[in-house]
C-alpha cells in the first residue's frame, strides 16, 4: 500500500505536535499538590522530642516531656522490686514516631524519688526517656495536648534526712512561685508570691495553712472573651490578687498564687506548683462562657468524670483542647486519681458554691445557682490536696458581662470564695 506524501507530512506534524505537549502537560499534572498526602507525609515525619522538665515536693515529683504535636507511647519499670525497696531502678516511656529535638537536654534532680531523667534514640523512629529512681512508690502518665506534652506524675517516701532537711528549709522561706515554675526571662520572670500571715491569731485554722490561688488562663491565652471584649484572663486575675489579700489578712494564711501578672503558666505547672509548696487547699478561679448568650449563674467543679455533653465542652474549653482529647482524659481518668482527695474536694466546692452564691445574691437578687459539678479539668489533676475550680459568671452573657466589668463584683467574688473557705476550715474542726 502507498502512502501519499501529503499524508506523510500530516503525520510527522501531528506526532512533533504530540512530543512537544505531551512533557508539559504531565509536568502540569505532577506539579500539582495532593493536601491530603502532604498532610499524611507530615505525620509520618517523626515527632520532635523539645524539652524536659520537672517540680518537686518531699513525696512528689512531675516530669513534662514536651513535643511538637500528640504521639503514642509505651511505658515500662525495670527493677521494679528494687525501686519499692529504695535501691536504683527504672522507668522507661518510648515515644513512637518521634526524634530528639534540638537542644534537648537530660536533667539531674536528685531530690530522693528521681535520680534524673534522659532521653535517647533507642531505634529509629523511637526515642527512650528514662526516668532514673530511687525510693518510688508509683507513677502515673497521661497526655495534654495544644501543645502536646506527656506528663509523668511520680509518688513516693523521700528518705528521713531529706524530708527533715527540706522541712528545716521550708519554715525558714518559701520560694513560691519563683521556684515552683521553670526559668523564665527577666522580663517575664514572676516575683516570688508567698504572703506572710498576718499577726492576728487563728487557731481555729491550723489544719489549712497554706492555700494556693489559680487566676485561669493569662498571657497569650485570654480565656473566654465577652461580647464587648473583656477577657476572662483579666477579670480572674483581679479576684485571685482580691482573694490573696483577704485570705491572709482576715485568715492569716500563707497564700501562693500561680500567677500574679498577666503571664501564661502551663495548667501542668499550676498543680505542680501547688505540690512543689505543699499547700492544703487549691482554688482555680475562672469565668464561665457558653454558645447559648442566656446562660447564667455560678457554678464550682472539682475532679471526675464529665456527666453531660455541657461539662464535657466546658472542659474541653478551660483545658484548651477539643472534645475528643477530653474524652481521651475521661478514659485514664479513674486511674489518675488514685491520689485525689476526692471527698475533701467535694466538700470544699460545695462551701464555696453556697457562699459565693450567697454573697452575689446580695447585690445581684437574680444570681443563679447552677451548684456543685465535677468534670474532667486538666488543671486539677494530679493535685494532692483538696482543688476546686469556680466559675464566678458567665463573661459570654452579657449582663453578667457588665458585673465582670465592675471592680466591686470582683471584691464580692473574693468575699464569697473566702467565706467557702472559711466555712470548709471551721468544719474541720
Amino acid at each position: 500500500m502507498m502512502i501519499r506524501p501529503r499524508a506523510c507530512i500530516f503525520l510527522l506534524l501531528t506526532l512533533l505536535a504530540l512530543t512537544a505537549f505531551a512533557p508539559a502537560d504531565l509536568a502540569a499534572k505532577t506539579s500539582r499538590k495532593n493536601p491530603a498526602k502532604e498532610l499524611k507525609i507530615s505525620q509520618l515525619q517523626p515527632a520532635q522530642v523539645l524539652d524536659l522538665k520537672h517540680w518537686s515536693n518531699p513525696d512528689y515529683t512531675r516530669i513534662a516531656i514536651t513535643l511538637d504535636r500528640d504521639v503514642t507511647w509505651e511505658s515500662h519499670e525495670l527493677d521494679k522490686a528494687a525501686g519499692r525497696s529504695g535501691k536504683p531502678g527504672r522507668i522507661f516511656i518510648d515515644l513512637q514516631n518521634t526524634r530528639l529535638g534540638n537542644g534537648l537536654r537530660d536533667i539531674t534532680i536528685g531530690d530522693g524519688l528521681l535520680k534524673g531523667v534522659r532521653a535517647a534514640l533507642y531505634k529509629p523512629g523511637v526515642v527512650r526517656v528514662v526516668l532514673d529512681t530511687d525510693n518510688i512508690r508509683d507513677y502515673k502518665i497521661f497526655p495534654l495536648s495544644d501543645p502536646a506534652r506527656l506528663i509523668i506524675d511520680v509518688r513516693g517516701d523521700r528518705r528521713t534526712e531529706i524530708s527533715r532537711l527540706e522541712s528545716s528549709l521550708a519554715s525558714h522561706s518559701l520560694d513560691g512561685i519563683a521556684a515552683a515554675a521553670p526559668a523564665r526571662s527577666a522580663a517575664e520572670e514572676p516575683k516570688a508570691e508567698r504572703t506572710h500571715r498576718s499577726t492576728k491569731k487563728h487557731p481555729s485554722i491550723s489544719k489549712i495553712r497554706r492555700i494556693v490561688v489559680d487566676p485561669g488562663h493569662g498571657g497569650h491565652d485570654p480565656g473566654a472573651v465577652g461580647q464587648t471584649g473583656l477577657q476572662e484572663k483579666d477579670v480572674v486575675l483581679s479576684i485571685g490578687l482580691k482573694l490573696r489579700e483577704k485570705l491572709r489578712e482576715e485568715l492569716g494564711l500563707d497564700v501562693v498564687m500561680t500567677r500574679s501578672t498577666d503571664i501564661f503558666i502551663p495548667l501542668e505547672e499550676r498543680t505542680a506548683i501547688a505540690n512543689k509548696v505543699n499547700a492544703d487547699l487549691f482554688v482555680s478561679i475562672h469565668a464561665n462562657a457558653a454558645p447559648n448568650r442566656n446562660a447564667a449563674g455560678i457554678e464550682t467543679y472539682y475532679l471526675n468524670l464529665a456527666k453531660t455533653e455541657k461539662v464535657a465542652q466546658l472542659a474541653a474549653k478551660e483545658n484548651g483542647t477539643s472534645l475528643e482529647k477530653v474524652s481521651t482524659l475521661q478514659a485514664i481518668l479513674f486511674d489518675l486519681m488514685a491520689n485525689y482527695k476526692l471527698n475533701d474536694s467535694a466538700h470544699l466546692a460545695e462551701e464555696v458554691q453556697k457562699s459565693l452564691y450567697k454573697t452575689s445574691r446580695s447585690k445581684y437578687p437574680d444570681t443563679k445557682n447552677l451548684g456543685v459539678k465535677q468534670g474532667p479539668f486538666y488543671v486539677l489533676v494530679g493535685a494532692s490536696m483538696p482543688s476546686i475550680l469556680t466559675e464566678v459568671a458567665f463573661i459570654s452573657n452579657s449582663t453578667e458581662e457588665s458585673h465582670l466589668k465592675d471592680s466591686s463584683f470582683h471584691d464580692l467574688a473574693a468575699d464569697g470564695i473566702l467565706d467557702g473557705i472559711r466555712g470548709y476550715i471551721s468544719s474541720l474542726k
